[in-house]
């Protein structure tokens, strides 16, 4: 017996792989990692995923998340790499709790990295993005567009 079709005449894995793909805005995630990806994954397992040079998304294979907070991980870094293949960068204002919470990273000398941070952060349903109601109203018009 054929498996059963959704509304969109796609079989139910189908459509919800299409879901998963509109979720990661296209792009993939590339399960093979280069040698260098693979030793700073390996020396860093706080950080779970990033949007690789190759716009690809790549997940930390020493990371404890769950599956499920892996996916939300990967919804984080393709927006990422959306913002980047599109040069935006959010023009939001950026709490003092906000920068206080990446004193010490990355994100604490390259404000363009902070804002889009929290931009894929608030997407991706991370509280430490600590988002204001601005914030989150300026990532649903980003998302219209």
């Amino acid at each position: 017996m054929p498996a059963k079709k959704t509304p969109s005449n796609k079989t139910p894995q189908q459509y919800a792989q299409q879901r998963a793909s509109d979720k990661l805005f296209g792009f993939k995630i590339r399960t093979k990692l280069f040698p260098g990806e693979d030793k700073f994954f390996s020396n860093r397992p706080e950080v779970t995923g990033m949007a690789a040079e190759d716009d690809t998304i790549i997940l930390n294979p020493y990371s404890k998340l769950s599956k499920k907070n892996l996916g939300l991980v990967a919804q984080n870094e393709a927006l990422r790499l959306k913002m980047r293949k599109e040069k935006f960068t959010p023009n939001i204002d950026v709490t003092d709790e906000q920068k206080d919470f990446f004193k010490g990273t990355e994100y604490e000398t390259n404000p363009q990295a902070m804002r889009q941070t929290i931009f894929a952060r608030i997407y991706s349903g991370d509280p430490s993005a600590m988002s204001t109601p601005k914030q989150r109203q300026a990532l649903k018009e980003y998302l219209k567009k």
